[in-house]
């Protein structure tokens, strides 16, 4: 039995679908169970409980070998990342231990490392939650990806709805930093596939699509896509910077002062070579992706 944390998000039923496709049993820790219609629908068991909640968890870790844990927040005080990353990453991890779970996938994210823990509460927590796993003693594999799209969720449909409807298309900054989206159903065979690898235990990933390319380029080629002709205008980051002051009051901000940092920061780029010969799974190109979520 796998039992599957976040299986209810953005990326967690494209995760489940891949392991149920492969006939496996996957049992799902969902806070809402309003939300967990497609995941009984698959023939996942689904059992309601909060990461934060040390009891829930260790109850749906029960009976269970392996362990996925995707749960992640994207915004929040650094006490929620605390409480929500740190602190439900540590019950999952422990819960497993004490288990004996024999397998733990765990969902990081590209950009997270020694030298970026100390950026954002973000990069931070996901820092924090790695260093558990990879102390468990339990066999992992940890995947860290870079923007991930899809049609259902992520970015990628607030990009195409600009393009389609503004007049201009604002980019943040100069638009020279460059990212390597992957396709999110890529990023489900890759967790599915790393059930049945040894070569992939107690290694870490990082994924990417088959191109990088700059936030200018990403535009220009969803407006190709699209067919539409649209000016673009490059806002400054300051500007942005105090937009985002006002947008954190909201409860759900669709951008914040540390996501812009971690927009400014390096390149959110890899070396896939290493996955790539590791998995043997192709990846969809850029432009069909984005075709496929228009």
């Amino acid at each position: 039995m796998i039992l599957v944390t976040g299986g209810s998000g953005f990326v967690g039923p494209h995760v489940v679908h891949a392991l149920r496709a492969a006939d496996l049993q996957v049992r799902c820790l969902v806070r809402d169970p309003a939300r967990s219609g497609a995941l009984e629908r698959w023939g996942c068991e689904v059992v309601r409980g909060d990461v934060t909640d040390a009891a829930s968890v260790r109850r749906a870790v029960e009976g269970c070998d392996t362990v996925v844990h995707l749960v992640a927040i994207l915004a929040g005080t650094p006490e929620d990342f605390e409480r929500v990353m740190i602190g439900g990453g540590r019950n999952v991890v422990e819960a497993a231990r004490a288990e004996g779970v024999g397998r733990f996938v765990l969902m990081s994210a590209l950009g997270t490392g020694e030298e970026t823990k100390d950026l954002v509460p973000y990069y931070h927590a996901k820092w924090r939650v790695e260093q558990a796993v990879q102390e468990s003693g339990i066999d992992h594999t940890i995947f860290r990806p870079s923007f991930i799209f899809g049609s259902d969720g992520g970015i990628l449909p607030t990009l195409l709805r600009l393009v389609r409807w503004s007049p201009v298309t604002p980019i943040m900054g100069d638009g020279r930093q460059r990212s390597q989206p992957i396709w999110v159903e890529d990023v489900a065979a890759f967790f599915a596939r790393s059930l049945e690898l040894e070569e992939a235990r107690n290694r870490t990933f990082e994924l990417g699509g088959p191109e990088a390319v700059t936030w200018n380029q990403l535009y220009e080629r969803i407006r190709h896509v699209l067919g539409k002709r649209r000016a673009t205008v490059h806002l400054p980051i300051a500007l942005m910077r105090k937009q985002a002051a006002l947008l954190e009051r909201l409860p759900r901000p669709p951008l914040t002062r540390d996501q812009l940092t971690m927009l400014q920061g390096p390149d959110n780029v890899c070396d896939m070579r290493p996955a790539l010969a590791t998995f043997e799974l192709p990846l969809v190109g850029l432009s069909e992706q984005i075709r496929r979520a228009a």
